[in-house]
């Protein structure tokens, strides 16, 4: 038990500097996105599958709500949440489409789009990337592994380059719980 424990703390170590010399810049580019998007008034929409539901839910709400300070509300939701939206698409149209429905019904060219998919290979996220990119809304994707079929679609990608879900989904709370701070700092 202790050697399980000890080995998660070194994987988190060594890959903690091979994601900040990766990913530095495009974290700082994409808290640009993030307030420019805020500025023109535009929507920030979350979405994601299984763990990644779940961050996609959490920041939407920390933008929504609050993260560390109170300053406005942030226009922001999960595409990930209504359950109602969910079961129909998936029922009527397919669960490959349960994103995309939902962001044609919605967005508008200054949102923006924030996807997380530990694989890449979500055909719902594949998708709803493609339809943004037709709507031309821009879209920063958290990834991880080698970024899968959805590396290179999307505006930014920030892509996590461990095999380990765990691994990938902890960094992908770390970036944006940065990203939250940056979007606090600048109100």
């Amino acid at each position: 038990m202790k050697k399980k424990i000890i080995n998660s703390f070194d994987e988190n170590k060594k890959l903690n500097n091979i994601v900040y010399k990766k990913l530095y810049k495009k974290i700082i580019a994409t808290a640009e996105l993030i307030e420019k998007t805020i500025f023109q008034n535009g929507n920030i929409i979350w979405c994601g599958n299984g763990g990644s539901a779940a961050q996609a839910e959490h920041f939407a709400s920390e933008l929504i709500g609050r993260y560390k300070k109170t300053r406005r509300p942030i226009k922001s939701i999960s595409l990930s949440s209504n359950t109602s939206s969910l079961t129909c698409i998936s029922n009527d149209f397919g669960y490959q489409n349960i994103f995309s429905r939902q962001l044609e019904g919605i967005a508008g060219r200054n949102d923006l789009l924030v996807v997380f998919s530990t694989s890449g290979n979500s055909k719902n996220i594949i998708k709803v990337i493609n339809k943004a990119k037709k709507m031309k809304i821009k879209v920063i994707s958290f990834l991880g592994k080698n970024g899968g079929l959805a590396k290179n679609k999307s505006t930014i990608d920030l892509i996590i380059p461990s095999s380990s879900t765990a691994r990938i989904q902890e960094y992908h709370l770390l970036i944006g719980h940065i990203l939250c701070q940056l979007v606090d700092d600048s109100f």
